[in-house]
C-alpha cells in the first residue's frame, strides 16, 4: 500500500483540467449507469450506486448527468448498454495490472487494451494471472489536521473500519467495502473534512520499482486510463514519495 495516498493525491490534481473532468465524467456516468441496471435506481438499496453518485458528486458532476444516467441504467431512458469486464496483464519490472473497463464492444476494446500494453512494455496475461493479488477495501483519506490520530483511530474503528495508516499529509483509513458509507459518516456526523472516499483494490503484494521503472509504469497506467472504457486501474508497485513526486510535475 505504500504510497497509494500520495499517487491518489497526486492524481485528483491531474484530474483538475477541464479535459480530464470530462473524462472523469464519462467513466461515472457508465458506473452510475451499470449500478443502477444491476440493482435499481434507489441508493438507499443499492450500495455501490449510492457510492458512484457521491464519487460523481465529488468532482462536481451536474445533478442532471447524474439522474440521466440513472434513468439509463433503469431503463427510463434510452442509451448505450454497457458491459463489465476487467483484464490482467503485466507492466514493465514485473508489475501487475488489474483494468476493469464497460464498453458497448467487448472485442473492441480488448484489442485496444492489447494495443496499448504491448505498446507501452506490458503485456497481457491469463485470466486470473493477477486478480488474486488484489482484493476490494474501502479507502478513505483525511487530512492530518483534521483530527488527533488517537481519536480518530477510536472514531472509524468503532464505525467499522479496519486500519489506519499514517500516509504523508494524510491518514488512509481502510475498511471492508460494504463499511465505507458508515466510517465516512461517523467522519462526516463529527465535521471531519474527508478528502476522498473510494472502494477500490490493494495489492497484497508490492513491486519496489527504480525511478525508471515507476516511470514507465506509470506511462502505461496514463495511457490506459485515458481509454474511454477504461473505469479503474489497479496496480502493485511501490515507490518512495520523492520518486512519485517527481514524476508528477
Amino acid at each position: 500500500m505504500s504510497g497509494h495516498s500520495k499517487w491518489a493525491t497526486i492524481k485528483r490534481k491531474k484530474a483538475a483540467t477541464d479535459q480530464a473532468r470530462g473524462k472523469m465524467f464519462s467513466k461515472y456516468i457508465k458506473e452510475i449507469t451499470i449500478a443502477a441496471r444491476m440493482a435499481g435506481g434507489d441508493t438507499e438499496t443499492n450500495p455501490r450506486l449510492r457510492t458512484a453518485i457521491a464519487a460523481a458528486k465529488s468532482v462536481n458532476m451536474p445533478a442532471s448527468n447524474i439522474e440521466r444516467a440513472v434513468k439509463r441504467g433503469t431503463g427510463e431512458i434510452e442509451g448505450a448498454t454497457y458491459e463489465e469486464a476487467q483484464y490482467e496483464g503485466y507492466a514493465p519490472g514485473g508489475v501487475a495490472l488489474l483494468v476493469e473497463i464497460a464498453t458497448d464492444n467487448r472485442n473492441r476494446t480488448a484489442g485496444d487494451i492489447r494495443h496499448i500494453l504491448t505498446k507501452y512494455g506490458g503485456n497481457m496475461g491469463e485470466a486470473g494471472s493477477v486478480s488474486y493479488l488484489f482484493k476490494p477495501r474501502g479507502v478513505i483519506l483525511v487530512e492530518r489536521s483534521a483530527m488527533a490520530e488517537d481519536a480518530l483511530i477510536e472514531l472509524v474503528l468503532e464505525a467499522g473500519a479496519d486500519d489506519v495508516t499514517s500516509e504523508g499529509d494524510s491518514y488512509e483509513v481502510l475498511t471492508p467495502p460494504a463499511q465505507l458509507e458508515a466510517v465516512k459518516a461517523a467522519l462526516v456526523a463529527r465535521n471531519v473534512l474527508v478528502q476522498s472516499a473510494e472502494v477500490t483494490k490493494l495489492a497484497s503484494l508490492q513491486v519496489p520499482v527504480s525511478e525508471k521503472e515507476a516511470a514507465a509504469v506509470l506511462r502505461l497506467v496514463d495511457a490506459l486510463e485515458d481509454h474511454d472504457d477504461v473505469l479503474r486501474v489497479y496496480s502493485n508497485f511501490s515507490a518512495s514519495d520523492d520518486v512519485l513526486a517527481k514524476l508528477s510535475g
